[in-house]
């Protein structure tokens, strides 16, 4: 017999194709067969208890409540779609979800992105990938509760996103600001002035009129608009450009320290309510701040102060830039009780802190130390936590800042960057090259031009 009928006969390309085609029929059989098991499953349950249990998903997370609509048609009718009520129910609000830079200046809107932003939770870690072409003509002001505050190019509208839902709605012309500056203001105005947002507020009614609150840190102003107004008002009033605000549960918060630093004061800012009539409308009218408690600074030497929320409630923290370079958190509760005590456990949770402070939970990364205050050691220059029960320091990433960290890096120093919104909203990592990064596209309309320029936009509008 000859070797060759010894052999096997191998298939023939149609055999074998025949044979591919049987085994993907097959699998689409059966993942076919367990989504209908699914279905039948889940079409079982009673709709008003498929609806309870998406509450208790949203209560945990926006997109845990979209995975469960998304098991089967039974239970997207009996649970209530997000979309068109992202910004109008704070319960579908993205909370403790925030945009990751990229690094290298990949911004949002960056064609290496192809349209893609992701976002990290705070709480677990997860990232997510998020499909928002818009970012082609619009730059990041800020974010609250996960909801971008942006600005369109071409004619400097300021808009709110729900970067889960896409919902969005427009409030007036960053532009129109120009008009309610001091003549002094006008002579040292440049555009930085007004994007540099400190903090963001807003509500809506019940007949779905937004009304936003942005707090102006280098013009030491607050805007208030709403999404019937044409243009922003500005506060007869103004707030320290000393520290920054902070919003918290639609109201905004405020540190101040009189002229002879003997104490520190807490302002507390409502959102705007109905003002006088313009034109048979109802422009929005700014209170005055209020005053909600007071304690001593620190003496001899008088530390940074800074506003933070952490579980649902506001801390303050007491940060040294020389000396022992301590760090001291407090709960406001306490200080307007007048128990001036510094806390030791925050929910095991890190205080990112520096423009802005995030809460980041120890779940997130590896090297995140639960009850600590991460921040830059002023004299050795690395990203450490300072530990809140032993008050000592332990380096949080690998990487000296003073000579630039190294790429790549951690993503502790992703998050990290997420407190520095004129890094953050250009894709930059801090300390990886300039901390005050320009833009390399759209200059025209992020930057800005002469004033020229500027009073002929508010003059079009």
């Amino acid at each position: 017999m000859p070797p060759s009928a010894n052999r096997k006969r191998r298939p023939s390309a149609a055999t074998a194709t025949n044979k591919r085609r049987r085994r993907v029929s097959s699998s689409s059989a059966a993942a076919a067969s367990e989504s209908s098991d699914v279905s039948s499953s889940g079409s079982l349950l009673p709709g008003d208890l498929v609806c309870l249990i998406g509450w208790r998903a949203l209560a945990g997370d926006l997109r845990d409540y979209v995975r469960l609509r998304a098991v089967c048609r039974e239970w997207r009718s009996a649970t209530v779609s997000p979309r068109g009520r992202g910004l109008q129910d704070p319960s579908f609000h993205p909370r403790r979800w925030m945009m990751l830079p990229e690094g290298h200046g990949i911004h949002p809107g960056h064609r290496k992105l192809g349209g893609y932003i992701r976002f990290i939770n705070l709480s677990t870690g997860a990232i997510v990938r998020v499909r928002l072409p818009l970012f082609s003509n619009h730059c990041v002001l800020d974010s609250v509760d996960g909801i971008l505050l942006l600005q369109r190019d071409e004619d400097t509208v300021v808009r709110l996103l729900h970067p889960f839902t896409g919902d969005i709605v427009d409030l007036p012309p960053l532009a129109t600001l120009i008009t309610g500056l001091t003549p002094t203001q006008m002579k040292m105005f440049s555009w930085n002035v007004l994007r540099t947002v400190g903090a963001t507020s807003f509500s809506v009614s019940a007949d779905g009129v937004v009304t936003a609150m942005i707090g102006l840190f280098k013009l030491g102003r607050v805007a208030c608009a709403t999404t019937m107004d044409q243009q922003w008002r500005l506060s007869t009033w103004s707030i320290s450009n000393g520290w920054r605000p902070l919003s918290f549960q639609g109201k905004m918060y405020t540190l101040h320290t009189p002229t002879n630093g003997s104490e520190l004061q807490i302002f507390q800012i409502d959102l705007p309510g109905p003002g006088e009539k313009d034109f048979d409308r109802i422009l929005c009218h700014l209170a005055a701040p209020k005053l909600i408690a007071t304690c001593l600074a620190g003496k001899p030497r008088r530390p940074f102060y800074y506003l933070a929320e952490c579980d649902s409630e506001i801390l303050v923290i007491s940060r040294y830039l020389t000396g022992s370079l301590d760090v001291e958190v407090y709960r406001l509760s306490d200080i307007i009780l007048d128990r001036i005590v510094p806390v030791t456990s925050i929910g095991g949770n890190a205080l990112f802190v520096e423009e802005r402070v995030l809460s980041v939970s120890s779940r997130v990364h590896p090297t995140i130390v639960g009850d600590s205050v991460v921040h830059l050691h002023c004299k050795e220059f690395y990203l450490g936590h300072y530990q809140l029960a032993t008050g000592t320091w332990l380096p949080t990433a690998d990487g000296c800042a003073r000579d630039g960290v190294p790429s790549p890096c951690s993503l502790i120093y992703h998050i990290f960057t997420c407190c520095y919104r004129p890094t953050w909203n250009k894709g930059g990592l801090l300390y990886q090259g300039n901390v005050q990064p320009s833009w390399k596209v759209k200059r025209k309309w992020r930057e800005g031009l002469s004033m020229i320029w500027n009073t002929s936009i508010v003059t079009n509008l």
